[in-house]
């Protein structure tokens, strides 16, 4: 991020109605235009944990954080250049039926449309290029995706710091802050079930997800750090479960122990590796890449990735 930018993010929100895609498009009230759900990120914020945020505030309607869909850059009368982060988003029935939104200063009204139309309906060009990026996913028919959220555990003491047993290492201040602060963001993707390294900076790392999601994070030692270095680590048998599962799912491991994860991941879905792969898994400490896999069509590989790293 620049200084000079101004961030915020939002949601392409979709629901099927008598068969027909529909998205979610708000009136706002001062501008008098209509737009795309989004808002400014808020100190502290990761840019996932926005979008949820301003879907939420602007319609009532929770989500869990899809595909990402691209990126709108405009300048404001101010000069500055606003960047704007979307995400596909399905609206439950049960979330729509939960809203209580009601007509406010700032949005004026919400409306279903189906997709197509609503490219004539936006009221700027960087909204209808946000559709066109969603539309592709659409016709790739890869739109329904889950989640498997690729986790390096939070800031550790340092090994010279340490007496004991490696596994039984700790987390350092920052860690303990780092772990709260990523609850958020992995909760914006719908993060519940939880698989983690035994060793005790996982475990740490994962606890106050766990506490949020109500749920007793899986503990493996194949994703170990231990494991990795008497080469007895086996990502294959972790990940196979996990993608056979179809759910979203958080892996919390070590960095030698995560360019096997997401390797495994890409075979797992049939997808050719690439550099790509590299970059997800180089990841600094309590950071997280979120692999999209497709619900509705398995043989289309891994979707998007995409890498988040805490402010903290």
């Amino acid at each position: 991020m620049t200084e000079t930018a101004v961030y915020a993010a939002g949601g392409v929100l979709w629901r099927i109605v008598d068969e027909r895609l529909h998205v979610l498009l708000i009136h706002r009230t001062r501008y008098r235009d209509v737009t795309l759900p989004k808002g400014k990120v808020d100190p502290g914020e990761m840019l996932a944990e926005t979008a949820v945020r301003e879907i939420f505030e602007e319609t009532g309607i929770r989500v869990a954080l899809g595909v990402p869909v691209g990126v709108s850059r405009y300048r404001l009368p101010s000069k500055r250049t606003k960047i704007v982060h979307y995400w596909a988003a399905e609206a439950t029935e049960d979330a729509i039926r939960a809203s209580a939104f009601v007509p406010n200063r700032e949005i004026a009204a919400l409306e279903w449309v189906p997709v197509k139309k609503a490219r004539k309906r936006l009221s700027y060009p960087v909204d209808v290029e946000i559709i066109d990026h969603f539309l592709r996913l659409v016709d790739e028919r890869v739109l329904r995706t889950f989640p498997l959220i690729v986790l390096r555990h939070a800031k550790a003491l340092a090994r010279d710091d340490w007496e004991g047993k490696d596994a039984a290492r700790p987390l350092a201040p920052r860690g303990r802050k780092q772990a709260k602060a990523i609850v958020g963001p992995l909760l914006a993707f719908g993060a519940n079930r939880i698989v983690t390294s035994p060793a005790e900076r996982c475990m740490k790392t994962v606890k106050p997800l766990a506490a949020a999601v109500g749920r007793t994070p899986d503990t493996s030692k194949l994703i170990s750090q231990d494991a990795w270095e008497v080469g007895e680590s086996d990502a294959r048998t972790v990940v196979g479960d996990l993608v056979r599962a179809r759910r979203t799912a958080v892996v919390c491991s070590h960095g030698p122990v995560l360019p096997e994860i997401l390797t495994e991941i890409a075979l797992a879905t049939g997808t050719l590796r690439g550099s790509y792969l590299g970059s997800a898994s180089a990841l600094d400490p309590a950071a997280f890449s979120v692999v999209h896999l497709s619900v509705d069509n398995p043989g289309s590989g891994i979707v998007a990735i995409e890498t988040h790293v805490p402010k903290v």
